[in-house]
């Protein structure tokens, strides 16, 4: 095999500009692609420098909006990112100190379950 990383990940959400409003605010993703092709908007976000990108969906066939759980991002302060998230308004748990690492979790607005984790030591 041949597989060098992962691509893309697809987060179903209800409203895409609410949406690009968190990943881009309060998690400080750049913007990849923000294109409209006919009633599909392509948009994709990825923390800077990242080979992986998320790509927020409005519309995907049996994926609901919030469905998406344990979508794990890994921060190299993960106490300054949660204190700097909870002054954004974010509901954040922890950070905790779990037997595979140290990790936080929040939501984005359609409810997708995101986890916050501490690079491993």
């Amino acid at each position: 095999m041949n597989i060098t990383h992962v691509r893309l990940l697809t987060v179903p959400v209800s409203d895409q500009d609410a949406a690009k409003r968190f990943y881009a605010g309060a998690l400080g993703f750049e913007v990849v692609a923000d294109r409209q092709a006919g009633p599909v908007r392509w948009l994709q976000l990825a923390p800077g420098g990242a080979e992986t990108s998320v790509v927020l969906a409005g519309h995907v066939p049996g994926l609901a909006p919030g469905s998406v759980h344990g979508l794990i991002f890994e921060s190299s302060d993960l106490d300054a990112d949660c204190a700097e998230l909870r002054a954004a308004g974010v509901d954040v748990q922890g950070p905790e100190d779990l037997p595979w690492g140290r990790q936080a979790t929040l939501s984005d607005p359609d409810g997708n379950g995101i986890v916050l984790a501490a690079r491993p030591a």
